[in-house]
C-alpha cells in the first residue's frame, strides 16, 4: 500500500517514525510524499504541551479533509497520555500509543482483513493502546539509513522517571529503557555503511541510559557515547538533550578525550529561579547548573551551550520572572527554546490554583526571548574568523551551500565563491572560515587547505 508520513515532536518521534517506514517498506509497502496519493496515513504524535495535541487534531483533519479515502493512523504520545480523550477519534482508523508503535504493520493486517468488517459492511475500528510496565524493555527498533538527511538519529533511550511536576512525558513515555552497548554499536556501523558521518544519540531522558542495564551499576551515557565514537566511518557524535544534573565530572573527563564529539551541549534548564525549578521538581539549582557550564567551557573552549526556558510556571511571581531572566542573560546561551507553561492534565502543576494569565505568559516569553536572541548573536559573532570542519547537507538553495560546525552553527557558503569546488558536497566535511555573522547563521569560505572527506 502507499503510505504517507507525518512526525510531530523530537527527535525520538522522528527516529521511530523512520524505523517504522523501514519495517512497512520491507513488508512490501511504499511510501508517498502527498497525502493525496496515499492509501494510509500514519501521524505519530507528541503531546508534550497543550499546542502539540491541537496541532495534531488539526493534521489529523486536514489529512482526512483531502484523503477521505484513506486508511488513517494516530500513534505516538498522545493517545499514550490521553487515552480517553483519542477514543472518541472516530474519523481515525487504527490508534495506538507509544508503547508499541512497531506492532503497526500486524494492526494495519488485522484492519484490512475480512473478520474485521462488522454488520454495517464497513470495517471497524482498532484501538491498542498498551500500558506501560515497570521492568518492561525497549521496544525492538532500528534504523539502517536516512534517505534525505546528512546526519542520523539514534534512539538508545526511552521512558523517564524524573517526574517534574509540569510533565506528562513519564505517563506518554513509560519508565526508563535502554538499548544495549552490542546493539548500539551494529546500529551505528549500519548507518556508517549507508554513508552517514554524524551521528546524534537521542532518549527521553538521554542521562538515564544505562540505568536499568547491569543494575545500573556499570553502564552509563558516556558508555554509550565511547561505543559510537568507536565505530569507523563515524566522524561526528551528537548528543541530543541532557539533564545537568546527570553529567558528572568523570562523564567531563572521558568526554574530553574522545575527538568525534561535538562540543554541543543541550541543557534543560526550564527556569533561572531557584524557587521555580524547586517547584518544578528539577533536581539542581541555578548555582548548579552555572558551575556545569563553566566546566564545559573551560574544556570545550568553542562549545555551544542551547537550553529550554519555560515562562508562566503557575506561581511564577514577577519577582521569579525577573531572577530568571537575569540568570539566563547571564548564561549567553548559543540558542534557546523559549516556550509559556502549558497546563497537562493529569500533573502536578496542572492541580494548582495560582496559573498565570495567558498574556502574562506571552509577555514573558518575548522578553526572554529578547535576552536570548541577543545572546544568540553574540555567540555566532564570536565565530567570525575561525576555521572550522562543516559537514555539508541538503543543498537548499542555488546561491549557497550550507552545513553545520561541530558546535552546531548554521554556516552558509556562497557558490559563487572562486574557492568553491563544482561537485556535489552532501555528506562531505571540508573545512570553512568564518567571515560574518547573520541573525541566525554564519557566512563562510572554503578555507585555502580546505580538507574533503
Amino acid at each position: 500500500m502507499k503510505i504517507y508520513y507525518y512526525t510531530l515532536g523530537c527527535k525520538v518521534n522522528h527516529y521511530e517514525t523512520e524505523a517504522l517506514k523501514e519495517r512497512l517498506e520491507l513488508a512490501g509497502h511504499i511510501t508517498v510524499k502527498a497525502i493525496a496519493d496515499a492509501e494510509v496515513a500514519i501521524v505519530n504524535s507528541c503531546t508534550v504541551t497543550g499546542q502539540a495535541n491541537l496541532k495534531c487534531r488539526q493534521t489529523l483533519h486536514k489529512i482526512r479533509k483531502q484523503n477521505n479515502s484513506c486508511i488513517l493512523i494516530l500513534t505516538g504520545c498522545f493517545p499514550q497520555a490521553f487515552e480517553k480523550e483519542v477514543r472518541t477519534f472516530d474519523f481515525c482508523d487504527i490508534i495506538c500509543g507509544s508503547a508499541n508503535k512497531m506492532n503497526i504493520p500486524n494492526m494495519l493486517n488485522d484492519y484490512l482483513s475480512d473478520y474485521n468488517i462488522g454488520d454495517n459492511g464497513k470495517r471497524k475500528q482498532i484501538v491498542q493502546i498498551e500500558k506501560h510496565s515497570k521492568n518492561a524493555k525497549i521496544e525492538d527498533m532500528s534504523v539502517n539509513g536516512y534517505d534525505d538527511k546528512t546526519r542520523a538519529n539514534v534512539k538508545i533511550q526511552d521512558g523517564c522517571d524524573q517526574y517534574c511536576s509540569y510533565c506528562v512525558i513519564p505517563y506518554a513515555r513509560g519508565h526508563i529503557r535502554s538499548k544495549c552497548l552490542d546493539e548500539i554499536k551494529r546500529e551505528i556501523t549500519k548507518l556508517s555503511k549507508s554513508g552517514h558521518k554524524e551521528i546524534v544519540l537521542v532518549g527521553i531522558n538521554l542521562c538515564c541510559y544505562g540505568k536499568d542495564l547491569n543494575d545500573g551499576k556499570s553502564i552509563r551515557l558516556i558508555d554509550a557515547v565511547e561505543t559510537a565514537c568507536s565505530v569507523e566511518g563515524i566522524e561526528r557524535v551528537r548528543l541530543g538533550s541532557i539533564e545537568p544534573e546527570m553529567i558528572l565530572d568523570e562523564d567531563i573527563d572521558r568526554m574530553s578525550k574522545l575527538d568525534k564529539l561535538c562540543p554541543q551541549f543541550h541543557l534543560s534548564l526550564q527556569s533561572g529561579c531557584d524557587k521555580t525549578l524547586k517547584e518544578m521538581n528539577r533536581k539542581y539549582t541555578t548555582s548548579e547548573f552555572d558551575t556545569l557550564c563553566k566546566k564545559l567551557r573551560k574544556i570545550f573552549p568553542d562549545c555551544a551551550i542551547t537550553t529550554d526556558i519555560m515562562v508562566g510556571f503557575p506561581g511564577e511571581s514577577d519577582e521569579d520572572f525577573a531572577e530568571s531572566l537575569v540568570f539566563v542573560s547571564r548564561m549567553k546561551f548559543a540558542k534557546a527554546h523559549i516556550f509559556p507553561y502549558s497546563k497537562r492534565e493529569g500533573t502536578v502543576a496542572a492541580r494548582r490554583t495560582d496559573q498565570i494569565e495567558k498574556s502574562v505568559k506571552e509577555s514573558r516569553a518575548r522578553a526572554m526571548s529578547d535576552v536570548c536572541s541577543k545572546s544568540s548573536l553574540e555567540f555566532l559573532n564570536a565565530q567570525v574568523g575561525k576555521v572550522y570542519p562543516v559537514l555539508l547537507e541538503k543543498e537548499k538553495s542555488p546561491d549557497f551551500y550550507e552545513g553545520h560546525t561541530p558546535n552546531f552553527t548554521i554556516v552558509k557558503i556562497p557558490r559563487n565563491n572562486e574557492k568553491t569546488p563544482q561537485n556535489s558536497l552532501r555528506k562531505r566535511i571540508l573545512y570553512v572560515k568564518i567571515v560574518k555573522a547573520e541573525r541566525n547563521y554564519c557566512i563562510g569560505s572554503f578555507a585555502d587547505d580546505s580538507t574533503q572527506t
